[in-house]
């Protein structure tokens, strides 16, 4: 097998804050405490859980928005979590980014040629202003927007097209992974549909590789390959996703597609209702941090936290409940 694209190993990002209006001790928010995956090129990797439980964290902690506090990020055999700003340069072309929002996200006094323009000429792609002009049409193209839309100024399309903007300013860099951050949560149910075929369309085009952070499971049943959970800063489960929508395994995973709608009209799930509120990540239970809200919790969960095991041939889940193989990677 070819080695992964992008390797994450054991990534922690604590954020310090004032335990008091007059203290001088610091405390942390363990947004994300010990997570591990990997991502082989042209996969998508769909990290999911609810709000809060730190996959956005995870995201940007890959794009090197800032540093991390512990572990690696691997790309393609380099690592990028401490590399020299010169290596980050051409790092930050290979991996880009779709944000949330697509309104926010770009300059409102910038016209779409200058805001697809400027990844271009910023690592030096175009030879010309004639190869600039082929390539600002040819994005266009790719995201099916129409070309005259280049002198047009975000504020002047709707959702769904600025999205589309957001995506071709990803693609103009001539990325090998792309960052979605809940690329799809701002739009209408109609547009998401849209938005998520043009990126398997792009992806099966570019051989492109994508980290999917959403909480949408609907949408992510629909496009992924393999599916990571995260509870409060952890990984609990990661399988393909056959295997996760048909058998999950973690009790969290349970609940959490228990609340997926059904297509069929009528058709009704019997909802997993979790007690309890989530934890804060300033103070996370000892051991399981899901054992404060899990049905099935016992007296081990509550001191011993779980690794990842093997729970099948391609499924890892961090759960007292699964004796499988010893610690393993996803």
């Amino acid at each position: 097998m070819s080695p992964p694209l992008l390797q994450v190993n054991d990534l922690k990002k604590h954020f310090p804050v004032k335990a008091g209006l007059f203290s001088r001790k610091s405390e942390f928010v363990y947004a994300v405490d010990g997570v591990s995956f990997e991502i082989a090129r042209g996969e998508t990797l769909s990290l999911v859980g609810e709000s809060g439980c730190g996959k956005s964290t995870v995201g940007r902690a890959i794009l090197r928005l800032f540093d991390i506090t512990a572990g690696q990020v691997i790309l393609d055999g380099q690592r990028i979590d401490d590399a020299a700003p010169s290596t980050m340069r051409q790092m930050r072309r290979r991996v880009q980014v779709v944000f949330q929002d697509p309104f926010s996200s770009l300059n409102p006094r910038m016209r779409v040629r200058d805001i697809l323009a400027e990844p271009i000429r910023n690592f030096g792609l175009a030879k010309s202003a004639e190869d600039l002009e082929v390539r600002l049409t040819a994005l266009m193209d790719t995201v099916r927007l129409p070309r005259e839309a280049l002198n047009r100024r975000p504020h002047e399309f709707s959702g769904g097209q600025r999205q589309r903007i957001g995506i071709a300013r990803a693609l103009a860099a001539e990325p090998e992974l792309i960052v979605c951050d809940e690329a799809v949560s701002a739009l209408d149910v109609s547009v998401k549909a849209q938005i998520v075929n043009l990126l398997q369309d792009l992806q099966s085009e570019f051989g492109l590789a994508l980290l999917f952070i959403s909480h949408d499971l609907a949408i992510v049943e629909h496009m992924t390959h393999r599916v990571a959970v995260m509870y409060l800063g952890k990984i609990v489960e990661v399988a393909p996703r056959r295997e996760i929508f048909a058998a999950p395994r973690h009790p969290y995973t349970k609940a959490l597609l228990s609340a997926v709608p059904l297509p069929e009209p009528g058709a009704q799930r019997n909802p997993i209702i979790l007690k309890g509120d989530v934890p804060s990540p300033i103070n996370p239970p000892k051991g399981c941090r899901f054992h404060t809200r899990c049905p099935l919790v016992f007296d081990r969960c509550r001191t011993e936290e779980p690794v990842l095991r093997a729970a099948g041939a391609e499924q890892w889940v961090a759960c007292h409940l699964e004796e499988g193989a010893p610690a393993a990677r996803p």
